[in-house]
């Protein structure tokens, strides 16, 4: 089956790049066919870059990468009007924004002025400058790597963008074999400039439409309803799933069973995507200023042990 194929061909290029935890990876590659943008989010040095550049180079279409400064402006990412002397009139000169694979580097270094010029472009793939609307190309994705909050010079994200970002990965440190692997052959280094392309732009567009196409049984949707209600209920959280986040869940399960070479969604789609999706959406009220999602795993994890599973 070809969908089967370019999914196994995506999962072993950045396999080769970015070496450790696999379930890191088949998050990365549900969040592509899920059309969302990703945040990973943790320490320097554990290969969070690495990781967005490998989702870049295994698809063929264009990419920019934007290194996020404090003294970088809005119109840094989205692009600026320019008087052409010649034509009489304005040019629009198109930002780094505009790509169909688009790595935000550091992303909480830059003010929330600038962040917040992101949220049209991630939300309705289009952005707005001197009252013209300028449509991105298809497919549209933001990869964001970001610092620890409690970090020196950071910014936190703003709730509203948070919640636009479908999943939120932690990488975590590697295995000692993996680590070993990786000294012996730095891939940073090596196989990242010479990793190829294993599928192009029209393909993972087709891929895309089938995950839409993924049938999702009453009873599981049901599911996801309850869920989203039990943490609006919760007394832990100050704030609970917005209909925005139940939509992203059911998207990521979708695209799970796609996967996995399925047309339809099972229970453990959704289970497996919980925390990855819905942790950095609520709030818990002993959460510390700025680190917004800080023990909410724990709760989502308790509220589902409450909760019937769907058969």
């Amino acid at each position: 089956m070809a969908t089967n194929t370019h999914i196994e061909n995506i999962k072993r290029a950045i396999g080769s790049v970015f070496i450790g935890n696999a379930g890191a990876i088949d998050r990365v590659i549900c969040c592509m066919l899920a059309r969302g943008h990703l945040l990973i989010e943790d320490v320097p040095g554990v290969g969070k870059t690495i990781l967005a550049a490998a989702i870049a180079r295994t698809v063929r279409c264009s990419f920019n990468r934007i290194q996020l400064t404090p003294d970088m402006l809005p119109t840094d990412l989205l692009g600026v009007s320019i008087y052409d002397r010649q034509s009489g009139g304005f040019v629009f000169k198109r930002g780094p924004i505009f790509a169909n694979i688009v790595l935000a580097d550091e992303i909480n270094r830059t003010t929330p002025r600038t962040q917040s010029a992101l949220l049209e472009a991630m939300n309705e793939s289009r952005v707005s400058i001197d009252g013209q609307v300028h449509r991105l190309d298809q497919p549209f994705m933001v990869v964001a790597t970001q610092n620890p909050y409690d970090f020196e010079g950071t910014y936190p994200l703003p709730e509203n963008q948070l919640d636009r970002f479908l999943m939120r990965l932690s990488l975590g440190y590697p295995a000692a074999d993996d680590e070993r692997r990786i000294l012996e052959t730095r891939p940073a280094s090596t196989t990242l400039e010479s990793l190829e392309p294993v599928i192009d732009r029209e393909a993972l567009i087709e891929l895309q439409a089938l995950t839409d196409r993924v049938e999702i049984d009453r009873a599981i949707l049901d599911y996801i309803v309850s869920f989203a209600t039990a943490t609006r209920k919760d007394d832990r959280l100050r704030l609970g799933l917005s209909p925005r986040g139940s939509l992203a869940l059911a998207q990521a399960a979708r695209a799970a069973a796609l996967f996995h070479g399925r047309g339809y969604v099972i229970p453990e789609d959704v289970l497996d995507n919980i925390h990855a999706v819905c942790a950095h959406r609520v709030i818990a009220r002993a959460a510390p200023e700025g680190a917004l999602f800080a023990g909410t795993e724990q709760i989502l994890t308790s509220i589902l042990q409450s909760l019937e599973s769907p058969v």
